[in-house]
Order: C-alpha cells, then sequence, then structure tokens
C-alpha cells in the first residue's frame, strides 16, 4: 500500500539534507557553509484510523494524515466518505 493520505492525497516528497560547518554570522562569526548534500523524502504523517460511520452502521478503516483528521472533525465524515468515492476509491 504506498504511503498515501485517502482524504487530502498527501504523499512523500523530494528534499534536501544539508552538511553545515562554521560559526553564525548573528553569533559574531564568519557564516555557515554548505559542506554536503542529500537526498532525502519528507514523510507524511500517516495513522491508520477505525472512525464508526453511523449512516452504514458499521466501521471505516482509513489511512489519513493528522491534517485529514481535522477536516473529518470539521465538516464530518458522511461529507468525506462521500468524497472519497466520488474519486472511485472503495471504502
Amino acid at each position: 500500500m504506498s504511503k498515501r493520505c485517502q482524504v487530502t492525497g498527501k504523499v512523500p516528497v523530494r528534499g534536501n539534507s544539508y552538511a553545515l560547518r562554521g560559526i553564525a554570522k548573528k553569533k559574531k562569526g564568519i557564516g555557515l557553509k554548505v559542506t554536503g548534500i542529500k537526498k532525502r523524502r519528507f514523510q507524511p504523517n500517516l495513522k491508520k484510523k477505525r472512525l464508526w460511520f453511523a449512516d452504514e452502521n458499521r466501521f471505516i478503516t482509513l489511512r489519513l494524515s493528522t491534517n485529514a483528521l481535522r477536516t473529518i472533525d470539521k465538516i464530518g465524515l458522511p461529507a468525506v466518505i462521500r468524497d472519497i468515492r466520488a474519486k472511485g476509491e472503495r471504502v
């Protein structure tokens, strides 16, 4: 299963990790120098959540980001499930 939020669609993104050397200018140094760059991935904060869906009288398990949990609190679970099913996903 891919690391993807079912509500917001958040996926891992690519970025860089920098190795720094020196003393910062605000600490009266000459400044920081980048001595190495490595590739890295920023992972979404995903949780597997089991939510009660009262319309169908059953539990639904979703793979959600913590941001999606806030969305569900705001607009409600039935609206979110409707949007997921409109995308063509099976819930």
